[in-house]
């Protein structure tokens, strides 16, 4: 019979069924509707994409409210990477905008549109000069219908009826909105962000606030300035009634801001509840180290939507309640006593923000490492054991429906178990490390040798094996790009205890913790196919406990 040591499964169909709707990530498999060629253009690093480089956005948008409108600009200064003469350029917007106009250095381009792409005659030249291009365009942007599931424009209103203007385009992409060139492996190296509303809105987005313009007709536009490079689709405005109060942290790499703008009929609850976040960024760099964006500071934004990892800008709107809306994700009661947007969201400053993934599909380094981000929290708090209690109670929550991988170069995710699974791999992959400061040194080395720049999964895997000194290739393929979990099988006769693997990877070998007396553990190494066997003093399989932080299966044989 097939076992689950970490919980019954009666607790795991209350869990999923009960809890986890209101998350995407531990959702049941649902049918996804089939590739096309915008799925390609967006995912894909075509020819039109390959010969540039985006150095700086200089993105300036007029929002209306009253219309669900905006109106802008965006002036691309790119590199050339391969030398050549004008060539097309592809860059992307949503064919629900509309285009006013484009220049290449100064002078009228030629461009054309292909759905939710445009095609323009661009500047090339030799390798490593400097151009730009300017797209006018506006129009109604797509409106969220969920955000930040299904993303867009959010347009609300606030407490009091006053307007709030918000956006989240994980996913659907910075294209629905602004033109860009709308893959995550490219990222300017800093950013201007000019957002004009009408009074007496405030417009917050990334990075630090500049100069503030009064302007005839009841307008104003706010300024702000990313020093950073950062992703497309962690650019976001938010507008509305809004107050600011703030602190200093004391971290790492010296005083950091901390900006909190919130609605003002909330200003009270924002100051007791947000006084948790030193504490987060302790633990986080701690573990993680320094805070990526000291430049740009850190902020919690007030949000029509539960939240969003904007980098420097994190949307919060978890109604200044702990857990997440009031509930524990992992069942455990661990986190009730904390603010799971604030935590998990903090935690995609380093991963997702800093270390960012070329394409989507392999999301899970964003969402993995900031799901298991909430259990290093636990663990701040409470001790290893706590946190450790937290990543296990979240395994209710995983399917094992597909692949946590998704497919590349289309822009596609995989399963939304890259929460829950994710988290409890790296859970159990550091229990084969069984060596807390070279676990807690490769979790910081990551950041620092992929700080402020994208990556592959593949790349990831590569660096935790070699910093751990021990091949977790098998191990990743078998979670990561299979569905199914590993299947530890154990049988008992005279004595001895026989042991293998059964797993789709071939060669999959990781080692486990299992007593093979009476209260006491010892390290055991099966592998697929043969049996190994090792002598036990206990009379059958089921008195051979297995390592619960081991996220895997357990087949006792008679």
């Amino acid at each position: 019979m097939l076992d689950l040591p970490f919980a019954s499964l009666l607790r795991v169909a209350v869990l999923a069924a009960v809890i986890f709707p209101a998350l995407p990530a531990a959702a049941a498999a649902q049918q996804e509707p089939p590739l096309t060629r915008a799925d390609t253009l967006r995912g894909t690093i075509t020819p039109e994409r390959a010969w540039w480089d985006v150095a700086y956005y200089d993105l300036a948008v007029h929002v209306n409210p009253a219309s669900s409108s905006i109106a802008g600009s965006n002036v691309i200064e790119y590199r050339v990477v391969t030398e050549g003469p004008d060539r097309d350029m592809q860059l992307d917007l949503a064919a629900t905008m509309t285009v006013d106009s484009i220049l290449a250095n100064g002078s009228p381009a030629e461009w054309r549109r292909d759905g939710n792409v445009l095609y323009l005659r661009a500047p090339g030249g030799a390798a490593g000069s400097v151009h730009r291009v300017a797209v006018h365009y506006g129009g109604k942007p797509l409106v969220a219908a969920n955000a930040p599931w299904d993303g867009g424009f959010v347009w609300a209103r606030d407490p009091r009826g006053a307007p709030w203007v918000g956006t989240a385009v994980q996913g659907t992409g910075a294209s629905v909105w602004w033109p860009t060139k709308d893959h995550q492996s490219d990222e300017p190296d800093s950013m201007r962000i000019r957002v004009t509303v009408p009074d007496p809105m405030i417009a917050v987005t990334n990075g630090r606030p500049g100069p503030v313009v009064a302007n005839p007709g009841g307008t104003s536009t706010y300024t702000w300035t990313v020093s950073n490079p950062i992703s497309t689709y962690s650019i976001s405005i938010s507008a509305g009634d809004y107050v600011r109060f703030g602190e200093t942290f004391d971290g790492e790499a010296g005083p950091l801001s901390l900006d909190y703008w919130v609605l003002e009929p909330h200003l009270a609850d924002a100051r007791r509840h947000f006084a948790q976040v030193p504490e987060v960024l302790t633990c986080f760099e701690t573990w993680f180290g320094p805070y990526p964006f000291y430049e740009d500071s850190f902020k919690l934004v007030e949000s029509p939507y539960l939240g969003m990892e904007h980098q420097s800008a994190i949307a919060y709107g978890n109604r200044f309640v702990n857990g997440y809306l009031g509930q524990d994700l992992s069942g455990t009661g661990l986190g009730l006593s904390w603010d799971y947007i604030i935590v998990h969201e903090a935690a995609h400053e380093w991963w997702g923000n800093n270390v960012t993934t070329d394409d989507i599909a392999d999301m899970w380094v964003h969402e993995g490492f900031g799901n298991y981000a909430e259990g290093i929290f636990v663990e701040c708090r409470q001790g290893e054991e706590a946190g450790a209690r937290y990543i296990r109670g979240l395994r209710a929550g995983i399917a094992n429906d597909g692949p946590v991988i998704g497919p590349y170069g289309v822009n596609r995710e995989g399963s939304g178990d890259m929460y829950p699974k994710g988290a409890n791999l790296l859970h159990t992959i550091r229990q084969v490390v069984d060596d807390t400061d070279l676990w807690r040194s490769i979790l910081r080395g990551l950041n620092e040798t992929f700080r402020h720049e994208t990556v592959t999964s593949a790349e990831v895997e590569a660096y935790v094996s070699d910093r751990a000194g021990r091949d977790f290739g098998p191990v990743f393929d078998q979670y990561l790009r299979r569905a199914s979990l590993p299947i530890l099988e154990l049988a008992v006769r005279d004595g001895t205890l026989s042991y293998r693997w059964r797993a789709e990877v071939e060669g999959f070998d990781l080692p486990v913790r299992v007593t093979l007396a009476p209260d006491r553990f010892a390290w055991i190494y099966p592998e697929t196919g043969e049996w190994k066997t090792e002598p036990v003093e206990l009379p059958s399989s089921v008195q051979v406990q297995v390592d619960e932080d081991l996220y895997i299966l357990v087949d006792r044989v008679p």
